[in-house]
């Protein structure tokens, strides 16, 4: 899981900043929704208009703010319930953005109604994806297993978009459908570990 692998390695840029900016007497909670309109701007301006490397860069300066927030909460003392439930709820909120945009462009100027089914079930799988683990950890269960979660997903959909951008064209085509292949075998490690779980405890 990709979480585990890079959080670390930028904690030695996140925990600088993070530090300026507490300095600065910004609330984790609205560096969260900073970021998260920010998204949803860059995706559904940028994105939707085919402008792909512009949103690119937008998206993912804003998407870095997922890392900061946190820090900014746990140096601050301020981590709790309500920021870890308003993170979640604006990554969902910012994941909804960026597939919008280009469901947007791919029913439009983009032309390639297909493609569009693809993000449009990208996005509707990576919910599924997201869910299955906050229902099982409501159950009392764990689901930290999946081969695209959040991070990945992200990553795999930015760099399509970069590349695009930078005029390599089926960049975007095999990103999405390496993207909606991912997620859909997530779907079914989480069912699998959850029946799993389950049965143990029956």
């Amino acid at each position: 899981m990709l979480n585990l692998r890079v959080r670390p390695a930028l904690c030695h840029v996140v925990e600088p900043v993070a530090d300026a900016l507490l300095r600065l007497k910004v609330h984790p909670d609205a560096l969260t929704i900073a970021g998260t309109v920010g998204v949803v701007l860059g995706a559904l301006l940028l994105f939707a208009r085919g402008l792909f490397l512009a949103g690119t860069v937008v998206v993912a300066l804003c998407v870095l703010t997922d890392l900061l927030d946190g820090a900014m909460a746990r140096k601050g003392g301020t981590a709790g319930p309500f920021g870890a439930w308003l993170d979640s709820t604006c990554d969902r909120v910012a994941d909804a953005a960026i597939f919008s945009g280009l469901v947007l462009w791919l029913t439009g100027a983009g032309e390639d109604r297909v493609l569009a089914a693809v993000a449009l079930f990208c996005l509707v799988a990576g919910s599924v994806v997201s869910y299955a683990k906050a229902r099982a950890e409501g159950l009392g269960l764990t689901c930290n297993v999946g081969l695209a979660e959040r991070a990945e997903r992200v990553i795999v959909v930015l760099v399509a978009t970069g590349l695009t951008g930078l005029g390599v064209d089926l960049a975007l085509t095999v990103g999405l459908w390496l993207l909606a292949v991912a997620t859909a075998v997530t779907v079914v490690q989480r069912l699998v570990e959850v029946r799993r779980q389950a049965a143990l405890v029956a």
